[in-house]
């Protein structure tokens, strides 16, 4: 790369985060004050919409209550926060690792620390959220979280904004759905509804860096990096529902999970809620070769 292109790239990352830092001072939100954690919790709303609920369609959901399908729905909402925690978590990891090798001085730095400041807050907010719902804090199984250690050692460039990507898009458009919904929770809506507005500038700033590697990155790397993100992107998925949910309104976890896996209908949610994602993805040319048995098996592609 040219000199003058080097000093170019630096120029538009640096404008970039300008930018997004002045939208990260104008817009943002302490879950401990602009969200009433002792507000009352409606006997009549549901925390999660019926139709995305994991069995929903099945010959479970049909022998189950309203009163269980109303908990399931609680459980399941529970385990995608506590995952989303996790994968936070594994972010601001990344995003540590760039402050720790780039100039403290520039505009870049000083957005990677807001962003930081940003995802402890919701990591705090979605832990506050189950706590109030007397939920347990699920996360990703025990396995996965073993596996996601060696993330930080493999994941550089866009791959690794890629994956993250992947997690944030998925929520982003569960929420964005979630948060317009009368019938759910008005705490669970207004959770939604800032994480949505936060998440906005995260999603633009990881979504340049991917496009920006990729657009660099040699035939090599790019295998490299369709690998690992289709690798880390199919964890990620298959972990938003922790099949301990299952206990909650006395399912059997092994059957019920094989039977929402199976099922048409959370399939679709799955693609509805990869949908954005996977285009942006297809478009960065991180879709392709040997990844695509474990996109299909993600359930966020169409087979």
């Amino acid at each position: 790369m040219s000199r003058a292109l080097q000093v170019a790239k630096v120029a538009d990352r640096e404008k970039t985060a300008a930018r997004l830092l002045k939208s990260s001072a104008d817009k943002f939100y302490d879950p401990d004050i602009d969200i009433d954690w002792d507000a009352p919790i409606p006997a009549d709303k549901h925390f999660h919409p019926e139709h995305r609920i994991s069995l929903y369609g099945t010959e479970i959901w049909d022998r189950l209550t309203p009163e269980q399908r109303l908990e399931l729905g609680k459980h399941e909402i529970a385990s995608i926060a506590s995952t989303g925690i996790f994968f936070e978590v594994l972010l601001m990891q990344m995003l540590l690792k760039q402050v720790y090798k780039h100039d403290p001085t520039t505009d870049h730095v000083h957005y990677l620390l807001a962003e930081i400041a940003d995802e402890c807050r919701h990591s705090t907010m979605f832990g506050k959220a189950c706590r109030r719902f007397s939920v347990p804090a699920y996360g990703p199984r025990r396995w996965v979280k073993n596996l996601a250690k060696i993330l930080p050692l493999l994941g550089r460039g866009p791959s690794a904004y890629a994956a993250i990507l992947v997690a944030e898009e998925v929520l982003d458009r569960m929420q964005r759905e979630n948060m317009a919904d009368p019938e759910l929770q008005p705490l669970i809506r207004m959770v939604n509804r800032i994480h949505v507005l936060e998440e906005a500038r995260h999603v633009t700033f990881a979504r340049q860096e991917v496009a920006k590697g990729m657009a660099r990155a040699g035939w090599l790397a790019k295998h490299y990096h369709r690998a690992l993100t289709a690798f880390v992107s199919y964890f990620v998925a298959l972990s938003l529902i922790n099949p301990k949910v299952y206990k909650a309104v006395g399912l059997d976890p092994r059957v019920a999970w094989k039977a929402a896996k199976a099922n048409p209908h959370f399939q679709e949610t799955m693609r509805f809620w990869g949908e954005r994602i996977m285009k942006f993805l297809t478009e960065a040319d991180l879709v392709g070769g040997p990844g695509m048995l474990l996109w299909r098996r993600s359930m966020l592609l169409a087979t």
